[in-house]
């Protein structure tokens, strides 16, 4: 009988082969500048995006309700053959994040733009990053902060499938990041591993498990290494991000 782990590394092999060799390189962009004013959350939108979706709440410190705006290209351009496994038809328009406050006089300003956290499409074999569901993906929380959640799964190349939540918070001209969370599954073994990053505390846990155990093992303490302010702008790819962490006994010892 075939070897069941030989056999599965192959199919791992083929596929990630296959999702190499499927549609080429995305054709290179140029991110435009975002406003600093304008009259309405809506005007903040530059030639050549269309706004994907608007999640509304409080940003700063005043009653006046706030923006965070996710915006995509529309350049027909982008959208490139595949001859490989996926659609057809590839869509690799980028995404960007913009945050923006209501001013006293009516206005509104860009407090924070981004185009890197959301990665763009760059592989016809995965799923698209915000779920095709920006309006879940992206959302204002009452407590003043702002979550963003990326979604990584691929039809080939990978038995990996992850979710990961960023979550913010506006401190003057920075986009804190005050937290992260992490839940990778490994669709071959079934095994599942949590990491959950409180950057406000330097606090820090990860967690075992498996979709075929309804018990996860036991929470594993661990410590950021620097407790160092980080802003959206310090983060790049928000799939490619990983917390400098250290155990959490080694951290109290220094």
């Amino acid at each position: 009988m075939r070897n069941p782990a030989a056999f599965l590394l192959t199919l791992a092999i083929c596929g990630a082969t296959a999702a190499h060799a499927q549609a080429g390189d995305p054709p290179e962009v140029a991110y435009p500048h975002i406003v600093e004013h304008a009259a309405t959350p809506e005007a903040f939108v530059p030639t050549g995006w269309r706004l994907e979706h608007v999640a509304r709440g409080h940003l700063d410190n005043d009653a006046r309700e706030d923006a965070l705006l996710v915006l995509r290209m529309d350049v027909p351009g982008n959208i490139i053959d595949n001859d490989g496994f996926g659609p057809d038809r590839f869509d690799t328009n980028p995404r960007m994040l913009v945050a923006v406050v209501a001013d006293t006089d009516g206005g509104w300003r860009r407090v924070m733009a981004d185009h890197a956290l959301v990665p763009r499409p760059d592989a016809p074999v995965m799923d698209d990053f915000l779920g095709d569901d920006p309006a879940s993906a992206v959302t204002i929380r009452p407590n003043r902060t702002w979550s963003l959640q990326l979604h990584s799964w691929a039809s080939a190349g990978t038995w990996s499938t992850r979710e990961v939540t960023y979550t913010f918070r506006l401190e003057g001209d920075c986009m804190r990041l005050v937290g992260y969370d992490n839940e990778h599954l490994h669709r071959g073994s079934g095994e599942t591993t949590t990491t959950s990053v409180n950057y406000l505390t330097g606090r820090a846990w990860s967690q075992t498990g498996s979709i075929e155990d309804d018990a996860p093992g036991p929470q594993r303490a661990t410590r950021l290494a620097s407790r160092a302010r980080i802003c959206i702008g310090n983060i790049g790819d928000g799939l490619a991000f990983e917390p400098d962490l250290v155990a959490a006994a080694a951290a109290a010892a220094d």
